[in-house]
């Protein structure tokens, strides 16, 4: 089996690879990685679940670290040299997240501009510079009309998820934004599916591209059970002790959406005498290795984790998935429960669901084309009258971000071209045209250029 150090990557963009516990590459890391680092346009064909995103990230960081243009440090002023457009929110955070872990031991910052929140922090950002942006089409075209952003360097382009981008109807601002790019740049097209129109702006954007086509790599829906608890938003943690108790599960990795969510649940079931850890960007090294390794020999029976920090978590035989919070990408359910059912072995994932993830839960039934089979548990017969309250999708210090289903923080209205949400007080994440939910990001994340490495992912 091939691994990363065969792919062209430098010894400090591999250890950040291994800190996250990943050895060896997907397929789509396995071609897209070399393909990239030549310095040729890609269009490639791949669905979340495969790890495209570190396909072109690692490349991206290993280009842009070893050119003659590299900078000396990670302070110094210096112009973007890579744009990567996504169409929400939610997948711009998620992306920087991933430059900024794989870059820890580079040269390199990032940084992240998208709509629904505050401008000017983002205007800040812009002027002291970063070498990898990642943002949505209408807010960088915000920029480019104020004169806040200078894109005359860039060198690379990603349009990630180009499918949905159009699906969205960001096709005239994807074209606005190639006719203000430098016009020699390479550019990479990741879509899951090759439409008709696709093609037709491969055709546009592209210039002899390789081509690699990748299967998703979590098809296990099929054959994992799985099982929706509706509970009051209060009682997800008792719910979840006595679940763990009552059917003696010895091996459990919960997902919760935030950090602080993260942290607050492990110290509650430790009050319950369960054995519990938690992993995710605030985590030392250190106490993240430990709690996997304990985790994996069944020592310690719950690990709880954030999306970003579980993927480095490859468990053959996971009998129990829970997901404590429903994700707001529905595709990230999918990524989540199969983590068990592995290599033929049964698995179970369980979803606690209160009033506030009801939308989240319908859009990921339509992803997967069913309905989830729900089960009230007696003692946990979750109030009819609750009312849902915004979900706060995450915590960005350490000290607010709510842990159980809702959370009574305050999240921007708005879609990710920063226009306002049609709906403004549902529990969902605001939607542009017919997007799945787009996760808004708090505007204190973008108000200064990412040092990699200097927080975590999570």
């Amino acid at each position: 089996m091939a691994s990363f150090n065969e792919l062209g990557l430098s010894e400090n963009i591999v250890r950040a690879v291994s800190e996250q516990g990943y050895t060896s590459p997907t397929p789509i890391q396995l071609q897209a990685i070399p393909a990239v680092i030549k310095g040729g346009d890609l269009l490639a064909g791949a669905q979340t679940g495969t790890g495209k995103t570190a396909g072109f990230t690692l490349p991206i960081l290993q280009r842009l670290s070893t050119s003659a243009n590299a900078p000396k440090d990670k302070t110094s002023r210096r112009p973007i040299r890579a744009l990567v457009l996504t169409p929400t929110r939610e997948l711009a955070a998620q992306v920087e997240e991933s430059v900024n872990t794989y870059g820890k031991y580079v040269p390199l910052n990032s940084g992240v501009i998208f709509g629904g929140v505050g401008i000017n922090p983002q205007i800040k950002l812009l002027k002291q510079g970063v070498d990898i942006l990642v943002a949505t089409p209408g807010r960088l075209l915000d920029h480019h009309q104020q004169g806040t952003i200078d894109l005359r360097h860039i060198e690379i382009l990603v349009l990630d998820e180009a499918d949905r981008m159009l699906d969205m109807g960001f096709i005239h601002d994807i074209k606005k934004v190639l006719a203000i790019l430098p016009a020699k740049r390479q550019n990479l097209l990741f879509s899951a599916t090759f439409s008709d129109e696709i093609k037709t702006l491969a055709d546009r954007l592209l210039d002899n591209p390789a081509m690699i086509e990748v299967a998703r790599r979590n098809s296990t829906v099929e054959i994992i059970a799985q099982k929706v608890h509706p509970v009051d938003r209060d009682k997800k943690h008792p719910l979840l002790a006595h679940l763990i108790k009552t059917h003696k599960w010895s091996q459990v990795l919960v997902f919760t959406r935030t950090k602080h969510g993260a942290n607050k649940l492990v110290e509650q079931l430790i009050k319950d005498g369960i054995a519990a850890m938690a992993i995710h960007g605030n985590k030392s090294q250190s106490a993240r290795t430990k709690a996997l390794a304990e985790f994996k020999d069944a020592s310690l029976t719950v690990l709880v984790a954030t999306d970003i920090a579980a993927r480095g978590i490859d468990i053959d035989q996971l009998p129990h998935v829970v997901n404590y919070d429903l994700p707001n990408v529905p595709e990230d359910y999918v990524h989540r429960i199969g983590r068990t059912g592995r290599a033929g072995a049964t698995g179970e994932a369980v979803s606690l669901v209160c009033v506030d993830e009801f939308k989240l839960l319908a859009d990921i039934e339509k992803l997967i084309k069913r309905q989830i089979p729900q089960e009230i548990i007696d003692g946990f017969i979750p109030d009819p009258h609750a009312k849902a309250e915004p979900i706060q999708l995450r915590s960005f210090d350490h000290r607010g971000g709510g842990g159980g289903g809702g959370g009574r923080g305050q999240r921007p209205a708005g879609n990710g071209r920063g226009q306002p949400a049609r709906t403004p007080g549902k529990a969902a994440a605001p939607q542009a045209a017919k997007p799945r939910p787009a996760g808004p990001r708090p505007a204190v994340k973008q108000s200064a250029p990412r040092r990699s490495g200097s927080r975590g992912n999570g």
